[in-house]
C-alpha cells in the first residue's frame, strides 16, 4: 500500500506524533469502540502506526472516517486518500505516517488485523 501523494510524511517524529495523538483523539470524541494503535516504525515502511478501531454502525463508522478525514486535512493541509466509504463496513484512511482502519465490529473480527500486525507483541489498546 503506497503513501497517497496527496498525503507527505510528517516533518520528523513530532509530526508523526501530533499526526498520531490527533487520530486518537479524534475517534475519542467520536465515540470509537476497541481502538487500537499498532506501532511499525522499525518494522514496517508503510507507516509509523497502525490504528485500528470499530464504530458500532456503518453510519458512526462513515461519520468517524469523515471527521477525521477533515481533522487531517485542517491540520496537515492535505487529504488523506480514503478507501470503503461507500460501504462503510471497513474505511480505510492512509494518512501518511498512519494508516486508520475504521471498522463495524462484525468485519473488525472477521479480519482480526491487530493480530496480523502485531509483530508477536500486545497491542496497545486506547479505549
Amino acid at each position: 500500500m503506497a503513501t497517497s501523494p496527496n498525503v507527505t510524511r510528517a516533518s520528523g517524529s513530532e509530526g508523526v506524533e501530533a499526526l498520531h495523538k490527533l487520530i486518537l483523539a479524534s475517534l475519542d470524541d467520536d465515540q470509537a469502540v476497541e481502538t487500537v494503535s499498532i506501532p511499525l516504525a522499525g518494522k514496517s515502511s508503510i507507516a509509523d502506526y497502525m490504528v485500528v478501531s470499530s464504530g458500532r454502525s456503518t453510519r458512526q463508522v462513515a461519520s468517524m472516517a469523515n471527521k477525521l478525514a477533515e481533522k487531517i486535512k485542517a491540520e496537515s493541509g492535505r487529504s488523506p486518500r480514503v478507501e470503503g466509504l461507500q460501504t462503510a463496513d471497513w474505511v480505510l484512511i492512509d494518512a501518511g505516517d498512519v494508516i486508520i482502519h475504521l471498522f463495524r465490529p462484525e468485519v473488525r473480527s472477521f479480519y482480526n488485523l491487530e493480530r496480523m500486525w502485531s509483530f508477536g507483541e500486545a497491542p496497545t489498546a486506547n479505549a
